[in-house]
């Protein structure tokens, strides 16, 4: 009777070592398949990232050959902008040479105003164009009560009509002054700025001849 008690403590002892052992199997067979889960979606989500770096490198290389088809449009245009208007320039220019037609600007300052009348900064517009800007020193100053006459532009212009616009500073007070003229072909025209008594005085002529005076 005693032999058979410690036979079935044996096999109950071995019994809950055995389901012991199963459930710890058991346990880790489950902590591996969450492992095993958790590795998959990390391989799934490093798949996606490299997919979407793929998708992006493909992108960039596509814009940066837009990009460059782009910019070689840009320069093409750009030369043949270049090229046309050095075409048009050369064709206006042959056009005044072929016109023969000429305008001159001078400035002189009346001499019988005395020391008195100082000219300063001074600004020349030829159809709405800026051409030529100065500042009238003591020196220059002195010269154009002496008689100096200034030519302040000398150019080749269409025989059409061109407006002339003179702004200067006389005593320290800025004037303007504009001139209408029509230049004929194969003809000088004149155009004069004098400065009388603190006041900008225009007067125009012509001439058949190509030197200013």
């Amino acid at each position: 009777m005693a032999a058979q008690d410690v036979q079935q403590e044996a096999y109950k002892q071995k019994r809950e070592e055995l389901v012991k052992e199963l459930q710890q199997t058991q346990s880790a067979l489950s902590d591996l398949r969450a492992q095993r889960v958790q590795l998959q979606a990390r391989i799934e989500n490093v798949i996606a990232q490299m997919m979407q770096q793929r998708a992006q490198a493909l992108l960039m290389s596509n814009e940066s050959n837009a990009l460059q088809q782009l910019d070689a449009m840009l320069t093409s245009s750009q030369d043949n902008l270049l090229a046309q208007r050095d075409r048009f320039t050369t064709i206006a220019d042959a056009v005044r040479r072929r016109s023969g037609s000429m305008l001159v600007v001078l400035l002189r300052a009346d001499s019988s105003t005395g020391p008195g009348q100082i000219l300063g900064n001074a600004t020349l517009q030829v159809d709405n164009a800026q051409v030529d800007s100065r500042s009238y020193t003591v020196t220059a100053n002195s010269a154009l009560r002496q008689g100096a006459v200034d030519q302040v532009y000398r150019a080749d212009v269409l025989p059409t009509s061109h407006t002339v616009t003179l702004q200067i500073t006389v005593n320290g007070q800025p004037m303007t002054q504009t001139m209408n003229v029509t230049a004929a072909g194969e003809t000088v025209t004149y155009v004069q700025f004098a400065v009388r008594n603190g006041q900008v005085v225009p007067s125009t002529w012509t001439s058949r001849g190509t030197t200013p005076f």
